[in-house]
C-alpha cells in the first residue's frame, strides 16, 4: 500500500477525489485541492512537479479555470489525478503535497456566477400545500407536473460550510396581526438540497437540450438553502421568494465531480403527465441520482431525505433555466429545492418535520419548532459506488447566530 493511500471503504478514496479551495496555513494563498481520505492533495503543486500540460488548470485560488476548460479536460486532469494518488511510482512527488484536512482551511471553492433555485420534489410540494392550502382539492399548483418551479436568488450570499449564519431580520405579519412588523426572524429554516456546479458556459438565445447537460455540469455538492419562513410568507405574494431567502445560502467545500458518480444513476419517479419536447427525457439514460442525504441538529440526525425520489431532475432543470434563451456562466450554480421523500423522516425542512410548528422535534437539548441561535446544522451524505463503495459527498454545517 503506497503512503499516499486510505483505508479500504473509505468513502473519499480514490474513486471519489472531490475538488476544492485550500489554504494549508493562515495567509497562505488559496490553492485547487482533491480530497483523499482524511487528507487534502494540493493538485496544483503536484501538477507542476510532474511536468503536466494541464497545471495551469489547477493552480488557481478557485475552481472557474478547470470548470470553464470543458468536458475533455475535465476527464483529462481526472484520469491524471486518479493515477498519481493510485501509482506508488508517483508516492515520493505525492506524499510532500498532502496536508492533513483538520489543519487546512476550506473555502468557497468557486465563483458563484448566478444562483437558481428549483422546487423539484413532489413529496416536499404536496407537503407545503397541504401545510398552506389544507381545502384545496389538489395539494400541487396546476404548473407543478408541467415544469421545473424556480426562483433565481442572489449569488452573493453563497457561503462556504462552516460559515456562521445570521438570523436575518425582516418584515413579518401573522395571519392575526392587525400590522407587519419588523424584527429577527422567529421561524428560522433549514432546505436541505443538492446543488449543480456549471463549467461550460453557452450562448445567449440558444437553449441547452437535455443531452446536453453533461457537457455543461462539471459536478455537484450538498447545499442548505437557508429559509426565514415568516419573513417569506409576508412578502413572497406575488412575486416570490426575496429577503426570506437571499440572507444566506451555504454550500459543502467539496464539489464532486459528475464523473465519480456514474454508478450512482438512476431512474426518476414515473410521471404521471406528459412532458413537452424539450422535458421528455424518456429517450435519454437514467437522470436521477441515489444519494442519500441526513440532516442533524446539534449532531442529532433528524431526517435522511433521498435524492432518487426527485421528480425533475438536474437535466430537465437545465433545459428549463435555458429554454427561454438565457444564457448560463460558468460558475453558475442551480439547487434542487429541498428534498422530501414520502415517510415523515424523510422530510428536508422542520416547516415539514414539525408540520409549521405544530409537531416539535424531541431533541436531547429541548425540543424545536424552528431554529434558536447557537443551533448547528449539518448536512452529509453518500452514494453507491462501484463495487459495493461508497462515495461520500462534502459535509455542508452552519450555526445560527443572533443578529
Amino acid at each position: 500500500m503506497p503512503p499516499f493511500d486510505v483505508p479500504e471503504g473509505d468513502p473519499f478514496g480514490p474513486h471519489n477525489l472531490p475538488y476544492g479551495v485550500f489554504s494549508p496555513s493562515d495567509g497562505a494563498e488559496r490553492r485547487v485541492g482533491v480530497r483523499l481520505g482524511d487528507r487534502v492533495l494540493d493538485a496544483g503543486a503536484v501538477a507542476r512537479e510532474l511536468g503536466s500540460p494541464d497545471a495551469d488548470l489547477l493552480a488557481r485560488p478557485t475552481l472557474n479555470t478547470l470548470l470553464a476548460a470543458g468536458p475533455e479536460a475535465w476527464s483529462r486532469v481526472r484520469g491524471a489525478l486518479t493515477t498519481w494518488v493510485t501509482d506508488p511510482a508517483y508516492g515520493a512527488v505525492v506524499e510532500p503535497h498532502l496536508h492533513p484536512l483538520a489543519e487546512v482551511g476550506l473555502h468557497l471553492p468557486f465563483e458563484v456566477a448566478d444562483y437558481v433555485d428549483f422546487y423539484a420534489s413532489e413529496n416536499h410540494a404536496r407537503n407545503v400545500g397541504r401545510i398552506f392550502r389544507p381545502n384545496a382539492i389538489d395539494s400541487l399548483t396546476p404548473n407543478w407536473k408541467h415544469l421545473p418551479i424556480g426562483y433565481h436568488g442572489r449569488a452573493g450570499t453563497v457561503v462556504v460550510s462552516g460559515t456562521d449564519v445570521v438570523r436575518p431580520s425582516g418584515q413579518r405579519k401573522g395571519p392575526g396581526d392587525p400590522e407587519p412588523v419588523f424584527g429577527p426572524s422567529v421561524r428560522l429554516d433549514i432546505e436541505a438540497e443538492v446543488g449543480f456546479v456549471v463549467g461550460t458556459p453557452s450562448a445567449q438565445g440558444t437553449p441547452v437540450p437535455l443531452t446536453a447537460f453533461r457537457e455543461h455540469v462539471f459536478g455537484l455538492c450538498l447545499l442548505n438553502d437557508w429559509s426565514a419562513r415568516d419573513i417569506q410568507a409576508w412578502e413572497y405574494v406575488p412575486l416570490g421568494p426575496f429577503l426570506g431567502k437571499s440572507f444566506a445560502t451555504s454550500v459543502s467545500a467539496w464539489i464532486t465531480p459528475l464523473a465519480a458518480l456514474e454508478h450512482a444513476r438512476v431512474a426518476p419517479p414515473e410521471r404521471t403527465h406528459p412532458l413537452l419536447p424539450y422535458l421528455d427525457d424518456s429517450g435519454t439514460g437514467p437522470g436521477g441520482y441515489d444519494l442519500r442525504i441526513s440532516v442533524a441538529i446539534n449532531g442529532q440526525v433528524v431526517s435522511e431525505p433521498p435524492f432518487s425520489t426527485m421528480y425533475w431532475t438536474a437535466a430537465q432543470q437545465l433545459a428549463h433555466l435555458t429554454v427561454n434563451g438565457a444564457s448560463l456562466r460558468t460558475g453558475d450554480l442551480y439547487a434542487s429545492g429541498t428534498v422530501s421523500g414520502p415517510a415523515e423522516n424523510q422530510r428536508g425542512s422542520l416547516l415539514e418535520l414539525t408540520w409549521n410548528g405544530r409537531d416539535p422535534l424531541e431533541l436531547p437539548d429541548g425540543k424545536r419548532a424552528f431554529l434558536e441561535d447557537g443551533d448547528v446544522v449539518t448536512l452529509s451524505a453518500w452514494a453507491p459506488g462501484a463495487d459495493g463503495a461508497r462515495v461520500g459527498l462534502g459535509e455542508v454545517s452552519g450555526r445560527i447566530v443572533g443578529s
